[in-house]
């Protein structure tokens, strides 16, 4: 077991560059200018224990917007994420009273201009140094007709105030405070009730003092994202009994009676000196968790939730069971054969040892297996937690993941064509490691066969992943752990069963020609994910990646040489290598810099690329929308886009239909997306859904044909304009 650390440091190199997976997109340098964002401080210092106020200050691009904390029919609310000194605290964010910014017959809540996000923040009882520097990365998305994701990186430094000293208001900030303080909900000073009647939900403020000449903009902004219909009319009727505001329910038949309804009343009343804006917060504000605020995951589009997946599982025991049959099937995806074809060909080495020996493979190969499902789960689970909006696959939206796993292969596939050969100290690195005779190569295929699989995605996967990830912890590693179990099942039988080895063939010359055809799908597995690279990142990224692979041939090289070398040959290739494997490390590390991050482009004759906007726009016309959840590094998608979605049949009923394809790639993070999954139960891509108007949408399997979409078409009506469309043209995609 001596080889176990660098065990540890070779799987490390996958998992460290996990977490920035996590991070949200940085904008687009053409978008900088959307929102500017800062942190300002109220008071002009710092005193130990003393509570105070702190602002995100966000200014838009005139027609631009973002979001309150429900933002209505479309969007996503601002995310704060705090990195404050060792004591402090900071609290719920202080939402203001927001706008209804209609958008394409939706309604939307939020802010235009400017808005300061306000928070308290509590230092502790003793301070140390002269200062204190708070800081927080703030993100965002900012829309007008169409939608941009965004983040910022804040910063205030403020003084330590002596012990005893009463701070006060910093007088640059004082007036941006004031009017923050302003634009804040109040309690209502009048008691409310609800009555509901049908589909409408009715609001009494027992407000005898109000005249209904000197009302009106009177306006209900619900914490809730689900229960109202936010862009109904909202009809305000006063009497000597008081206002009694008339809303709409988005679902006329609730599972309970409403029997209160929390959020803002805003109004505008007459008076003589003019008129003054109010804004009462009505029943009590959920709970949130700070430091980090995350909006609630809506349903998509919001007037509607949507119909859950026929596939979706109904408790943990069909959930598991999904996941089991799901991980099984994950053995026959093109993403698992390379690393599974050289666990058989290690089998066939071990067919002679004794039958305990053999299960004891088995049995490493499936903890392996596990460990890395679970380890991958504990970090999906833990970052979603932090309010990461991530889901299944998450890891390979990092490029610095990505390019670690075509250079591991690409290592492996060196070895397998006898270009070097790993052995002593380096035996516990990559294809040494998976070929080794002893238990912890076992181990290790296992791990790398789990990381290889996750951009597959087998039938009953979704589903039940889905249904893991809203789920307690344990309940969504158990899920995990069957998805797991499933995979490692027809090895592990394979090794309990001895007359099943024993059928193998023997070892001899044939393995040596045959180790070397094995290398061939790990270099086809090099390219498919450099070529994910080039969809993530610039051209100066992808030649850094490139040249990745060249520093591990370099490695490769020298290694060789150092084994054929005589003493002092060998500790300078040796130091060669080491050299080799510093570049490549910092090179690794470099790649996110130049990561791509261009706007929407439509590419003529193809499908439009997705935004929440776009899809709202074309729901409003009547226009049927066909929306395709896809990224570069799922094997299933690509393979689904190439048979079914690209086929000449397919092309002509949408025409034929006039129907809306829309393609959302997730190949970098993007929040929009993933609320759509989440939405949907899912958790991952591939997603296919099936608009017939606004409401729900139909979802579609997870692996496609033809028939399957053409059976969905069949049940839209064509247009009456459809006849008038000439079939040479290009396809509405």
């Amino acid at each position: 077991m001596r080889q176990f650390p660098s065990l540890l440091v070779a799987g490390a190199l996958l998992w460290s560059a996990l977490p920035a997976a996590a991070q949200a997109p940085r904008v687009n340098p053409k978008y900088a200018d959307l929102v500017r964002a800062e942190l300002v401080a109220e008071p002009g210092a710092v005193a130990a224990g003393q509570p105070f106020t702190v602002g995100v200050r966000l200014v838009m691009k005139p027609h631009w917007h973002v979001y309150w904390r429900n933002p209505g029919d479309s969007g996503l609310a601002p995310e704060i994420a705090w990195a404050l000194p060792p004591g402090f605290a900071a609290g719920a964010i202080a939402w203001p009273v927001p706008e209804r910014i209609p958008v394409a017959g939706l309604m939307n809540f939020g802010f235009e201009g400017e808005t300061l996000l306000t928070t308290t923040v509590t230092p502790p009882a003793t301070l140390d140094g002269a200062s204190v520097t708070l800081r927080a990365k703030v993100s965002y998305l900012v829309c007008e007709r169409e939608c941009i994701p965004g983040e910022a990186s804040v910063a205030a430094s403020l003084p330590v105030a002596p012990p005893g000293t009463s701070v006060r208001p910093d007088p640059r900030h004082r007036d941006l405070f004031e009017t923050a303080r302003s634009q804040l909900p109040q309690p209502a000073p009048w008691p409310a009730r609800v009555s509901a009647v049908g589909e409408t939900l009715t609001l009494h403020l027992a407000a005898p003092g109000l005249k209904r000449e000197t009302v009106r903009d009177v306006a209900f902004f619900p914490y809730s994202e689900t229960l109202i219909e936010h862009a109904a009319a909202q009809d305000v009727s006063i009497d000597a009994g008081g206002l009694h505001l008339a809303l709409k329910l988005s679902n006329p038949a609730p599972s309970e009676p409403v029997s209160r309804l929390d959020g803002v009343l805003a109004l505008t009343e007459e008076t003589g000196s003019g008129p003054v804006r109010h804004a009462f917060a009505l029943g009590e504000e959920p709970a949130q968790t700070a430091p980090v605020q995350a909006a609630p995951a809506r349903p998509i589009p919001a007037a509607a939730a949507p119909a859950p997946a026929s596939d979706a599982p109904a408790g943990l025991w069909q959930a598991a069971l999904l996941a089991f049959l799901g991980g099984i099937l994950l053995n026959l995806m093109p993403c698992v054969f390379p690393v599974l074809s050289i666990k058989v060909l290690g089998l066939v080495r071990q067919a002679g040892e004794s039958p305990a020996r053999v299960r004891l493979h088995g049995l490493a190969y499936t903890a392996g297996v596990l460990a890395a499902f679970l380890g991958l789960a504990a970090s999906l689970i833990g970052l979603r937690a932090g309010g990461a909006q991530i889901g299944w696959g998450f890891q390979l939206q990092s490029p610095l993941v990505v390019a670690s796993l075509a250079y591991l292969l690409f290592g492996m596939g060196l070895s397998l064509s006898g270009v070097v050969h790993l052995g002593g100290r380096f035996v516990a690195i990559g294809d040494g490691l998976t070929r080794r005779a002893g238990v912890e190569g076992s181990f290790f295929t296992g791990v790398l066969a789990t990381i290889v699989a996750t951009p597959c995605t087998a039938p009953f996967m979704g589903a039940a992943v889905g249904f893991a990830l809203t789920q307690g912890a344990a309940l969504s590693l158990a899920v995990f752990a069957a998805l797991g179990f499933g995979l490692a099942l027809p090895v592990l039988l394979l090794t309990l069963w001895p007359a099943a080895v024993r059928r193998l063939p023997r070892p001899g010359a044939w393995m040596e020609t045959l180790k070397g055809v094995l290398a061939f799908p790990l270099y086809a597995t090099v390219a498919w994910l450099i070529w994910v690279l080039s969809q993530q990142l610039g051209s100066t990224g992808l030649f850094l990646a490139l040249i990745g692979l060249v520093l591990v041939g370099f490695c490769a090289w020298v290694l060789e040489r150092a084994r054929l070398a005589g003493p002092r040959g060998r500790r300078i290739a040796q130091a060669a290598a080491v050299l080799g494997v510093v570049a490549l490390g910092m090179l690794v590390a470099a790649l996110d810099r130049d990561r791509a991050q261009a706007g929407p482009v439509a590419v003529a004759g193809g499908p439009e690329p997705f935004t929440r906007a776009r899809l709202d726009s074309l729901l409003a016309e009547g226009r049927p929308v066909f929306v395709n959840m896809t990224a570069a590094w799922c094997i299933t998608c690509q393979v689904n886009e190439r048979t079914s979605l690209s086929g000449a049949a397919v092309r002509q009923a949408f025409r034929a239909r006039d129907v809306a394809y829309l393609k959302g790639d997730w190949t970098n993070q993007n929040p929009e997306i993933t609320r759509v999954l989440e939405a949907h139960g899912r958790s991952g891509v591939p997603l296919y859904l099936l608009y017939r108007g606004p409401g729900s949408a139909e979802v579609l399997p997870q692996i496609l044909t033809e028939s399957i979409i053409l059976a969905a078409l069949d049940s839209l009506v064509p247009p009456r304009r459809a006849a008038a469309l000439d079939p040479a043209s290009s396809p509405k995609e």
